[in-house]
């Protein structure tokens, strides 16, 4: 696993600036609309499939308390809002060595004072002021949106790029080669990741019979949108047989739940949508780099059924506006969701402030997280796969447009010559063999008529 880790970076960089290199700045613009199209709805789909099952089901009061307070701290202040900014923040970052091991977020601290404050006065809260810091982690947005720009720019400059590009496609060669013989190390990595999640939980039948409605809902909905929604949306674009897609990701569905984040399995998915699948390399490597960021149809599932759960435990009623703003921050919340693993406990909190809910017993969800993170992180890689696999479907009219300019030679032939002429608006063409010789040969057969 932490092989698989280590080649994260250096695959989203070259396949980003590869794949949008190969392609033209129209096309890529095109592509990059379906793509959010696809995503956007998909989200929005999750989170109120979430808000639907989460009604219909009822839990309990369960007993069980964690010690996990420390994540509820200092956020009771955190909003929507402040999520929205910090993407804005890492996609157009200030440093591009800095993002590759810090993003930007915010916190909310308490103002430096010159005194200190007297607790006996009263037990009322500090007031806290807003601070953007930085925390460990790749920024994968801000990256992502750099490749783009430069793969868009590289592939207009036409031969002169040509070596930057195979460059970086020899680069993302040698790193799927290498994942090739990290799989064989699959079943052992695997294996003990999920033991070593088990053995951490002191007693995990309690755990599961007091939070058993959560997950089942949860799973089911998870399982419904994988076997079915999904299923149908393939086979309406494509027309093709979907489980056979779906059994083909079989791999990298296990990667993703072993890891439980979306681009440690995105090596695997390469390898599996690249190779029995065979979708076009051109849209693989433009869309899944940005889906594994930007796409998580399983946390927007989860936290619409987490936050309904927490309400329905304090005996909160939510009427159509809680509920249409859960609905609206999920979505939201999940496009903000870091591929790493319990991410989304965090926006967890960013929900239930919206809609005044208590977020004490966000702890709770601790003790079962372990397992609720790897079944929806299915949900998220399986949602970049079939978005790639829908995205080809509807570009394929540009996809053999490109491949018939890059087929023609003719195209190639017309080439300005540098020189001095340039300046003064002479332009100079060299004009190929081929074409001359056919020119020669029109001349001589228009004198024999």
């Amino acid at each position: 696993m932490r092989l698989l880790k280590l080649m994260i970076l250096p695959l989203i960089i070259a396949s980003l600036i590869a794949g949008s290199a190969s392609l033209n700045a129209k096309m890529s613009g095109k592509i990059a609309i379906r793509t959010l199209l696809y995503f956007i709805l998909t989200s929005m789909f999750n989170a109120f499939l979430g808000i639907l099952l989460a009604m219909m089901v009822h839990p309990g009061q369960p007993e069980l308390r964690d010690d996990h307070h420390a994540l509820v701290e200092n956020k009771r202040d955190h909003k929507i809002l402040d999520s929205i900014l910090d993407i804005g923040r890492n996609i157009f970052p200030d440093n591009i060595v800095q993002a590759a091991f810090q993003q930007a977020h915010t916190v909310y601290t308490e103002p430096p004072t010159l005194f200190a404050r007297n607790f006996s006065e009263n037990d009322t809260l500090p007031n806290l002021v807003r601070v953007v810091s930085y925390r460990s982690g790749t920024n994968t947005l801000g990256l992502v949106f750099f490749c783009l720009v430069f793969g868009s720019l590289l592939g207009t400059l036409g031969p002169k790029g040509q070596v930057v590009i195979d460059f970086f496609q020899a680069i993302f060669e040698v790193i799927m080669k290498m994942v090739t013989g990290v799989m064989w190390f699959t079943p052992f990595g695997v294996s003990s990741v999920i033991a070593g999640k088990i053995l951490g939980v002191s007693n995990v039948a309690t755990v599961m019979s007091q939070l058993a409605w959560f997950i089942a809902t949860v799973a089911v909905g998870v399982f419904f949108y994988q076997l079915i929604v999904m299923q149908l949306i393939y086979f309406a674009f494509l027309k093709k047989n979907p489980y056979k897609f779906y059994l083909g990701l079989t791999q990298a569905m296990l990667t993703a739940s072993a890891t439980a984040s979306t681009a440690a399995a995105l090596p695997v998915t390469f390898r599996s949508m690249e190779g029995p699948l065979r979708i076009d390399p051109r849209i693989t490597r433009f869309v899944l780099p940005i889906g594994c960021n930007i796409n998580m149809d399983g946390t927007a599932l989860f936290l619409s059924v987490a936050s309904i759960f927490v309400c329905q435990m304090n005996s909160i009623h939510l009427g159509f506006a809680q509920l249409a703003t859960i609905f609206l921050t999920s979505t939201a919340a999940s496009v903000s969701s870091a591929s790493v693993p319990s991410a989304a406990m965090v926006l967890l909190l960013v929900v239930l402030a919206a809609v005044d809910a208590p977020t004490h017993d966000v702890s709770l969800l601790f003790a079962v997280d372990w397992l609720v993170d790897r079944i929806r992180t299915t949900n998220n890689m399986l949602g970049d796969c079939y978005a790639a696999a829908v995205v080809e479907h509807l570009s394929k009219n540009e996809l053999m447009a490109c491949d018939a300019v890059s087929a023609d030679p003719a195209v190639n032939c017309l080439t300005p010559t540098p020189n001095k002429e340039v300046d003064i608006g002479v332009v100079k063409q060299t004009i190929c063999d081929e074409v001359i010789i056919d020119m020669h040969q029109n001349h001589c057969n228009s004198n024999r008529i």
